[in-house]
């Protein structure tokens, strides 16, 4: 019978063990989690938003991000010549939410990126920031990403942003308000809860 117990505990400690050992292991690999590197920015002179969709480094990566990884990470970010952003489409609000509303805002309100909307931006610099980017900003340069007649578009676009004239498009998929509709289940129970 004391052979007995003795096993039990035995095996009780040994379980213990093994669950702290699994606790340790998970909490030292939680703390080196995955993101963008500042250093590889300042290696390749690229931005964090070339190689991530996050403009803020980490996670996924663009598919320019996916092709330097598999290339070892080199200095240089490969450049995928001849691959537009928007193929055909030539609306500056359109291209704007495509290129730039992750970082921007949908209406410029400014997300990660600047706060566009009414900040009067002159044309110029707009279609500098775009075509050569801003690395200290996070934002990638998108030179070849768009035909000239698009860059015209989206430039046009945003500089109406910045003076406050641009025409918002509405929403694609508006919402309609939710409506609340309760009748108690039971009698002696009421909506909403306790």
């Amino acid at each position: 019978m004391k052979q007995k117990t003795w096993l039990i505990h035995y095996l009780q400690l040994l379980a213990i063990a093994g669950i702290a050992t699994f606790i340790f292991l998970t909490i030292t690999s939680w703390s080196q989690s995955v993101h963008a590197l500042p250093e590889y920015a300042k290696r390749t002179g690229e931005s964090c938003a070339t190689c991530h969709v996050n403009p803020g480094g980490g996670g996924p990566r663009t598919l320019r991000g996916a092709l330097w990884a598999a290339r070892g990470k080199p200095n240089e970010v490969p450049v995928l010549p001849g691959v537009l952003l928007a193929p055909s489409v030539t609306d500056g609000a359109e291209l704007f939410e495509i290129a730039c509303s992750t970082c921007h805002g949908v209406h410029g309100d400014g997300l990660f990126g600047k706060e566009i909307a009414n900040s009067g931006l002159k044309d110029n610099k707009i279609r500098a920031n775009i075509l050569s980017g801003r690395l200290q900003s996070g934002m990638p340069s998108f030179d070849g990403k768009f035909t000239k007649t698009q860059l015209q578009a989206l430039v046009d676009y945003v500089v109406a942003l910045a003076n406050g004239t641009a025409e918002i498009p509405p929403l694609e998929y508006p919402l309609e308000s939710p409506a609340f509709n309760c009748s108690a289940q039971f009698p002696s129970s009421s909506c909403g809860g306790n």
